[in-house]
Parts: C-alpha cells; sequence; structure tokens
C-alpha cells in the first residue's frame, strides 16, 4: 500500500494519446468514449478502449470491469426540454467495491492529473456500483 501511495503522490505521467482521443471525441465526434486504466509498472495513465461512433452508453457500461479500477469519458448527446440537440461530456471515476484497495487509493489520488488534461468535461461521476452510474443518473445531470 505504501508503493501506491508513493506513484500517486509522485504523480502519474499521462501518455499523449489520452487528451489525443479525448479531443478527438470532443471535437471531430468520431468517438462516443474513451476508457483510461493506470499502468501500475510504467506509472502511467493510458488508453484502455476507445467507443466508436456507433457505440453507446451500454457498450461503455460493459466496457468497464467488475473487479478494477477506471476513468471513462462518455459523450453524451440528448435533445432539451426546449427541443435543442445538445451534447455534454461526462468524466466518470470507475471504482467498484471487488476491485484492490491498492488499486482504489492509486485511482482516487491520481484522478486530478488527468482530469486537468481533459478540458471541456461537464459534469464528473464517482461510481462503486453500475446503479450509481445508471443512464437515468447520466440523463439526469445532464437535463
Amino acid at each position: 500500500m505504501a508503493m501506491a501511495y508513493k506513484m500517486a503522490t509522485e504523480g502519474m505521467n499521462v501518455k499523449e494519446e489520452c487528451q489525443r482521443w479525448f479531443m478527438e471525441m470532443k471535437w471531430k465526434k468520431v468517438h462516443r468514449f474513451v476508457v483510461y486504466k493506470i499502468d501500475e509498472r510504467s506509472r502511467a495513465v493510458l488508453v484502455d478502449k476507445v467507443g466508436g461512433p456507433g457505440e453507446g452508453y451500454e457498450e461503455l457500461v460493459a466496457a468497464l470491469p467488475g473487479d478494477d479500477c477506471r476513468y471513462a469519458v462518455f459523450d453524451f448527446d440528448f435533445v432539451s426540454v426546449d427541443n435543442c440537440q445538445k451534447s455534454k461530456i461526462f468524466f466518470i471515476a470507475w471504482s467498484p467495491a471487488a476491485s484492490r484497495i491498492r488499486a482504489k487509493i492509486l485511482y482516487a489520488t491520481s484522478k486530478q492529473g488527468l482530469r486537468r488534461l481533459l478540458d471541456g468535461v461537464h459534469y464528473e461521476v464517482q461510481a462503486t456500483d453500475p446503479s450509481e452510474m445508471g443512464f437515468d443518473v447520466i440523463r439526469g445531470r445532464a437535463q
């Protein structure tokens, strides 16, 4: 556990591809979501999975492991109450109960380093259970 704390306080190296995939999702709309993971050996945040334009929220949820932490960004398109097409980007910090304590600490303390690079995120969701980040939760926050 001391190793995880040391790594987190010294900071994680965020790979350039993390921001590049995010910007493509934000500006070009060629991706629906990006899932990030921390590689403890290289002490870096890496891209784990990228969701294509035809993939939706269900595919994002399926891409999150049930026993390990991840970060994700999701581009949520919706029609507002005044009938306007809108898009909001969500940052999701996924930390399931079944994940290792070391991983939970590492992800919790490294989150802000990645979050600072992802300029344009509208909302942040912390989830330990799928119900905490259900589609209704996302839609409710966006409205």
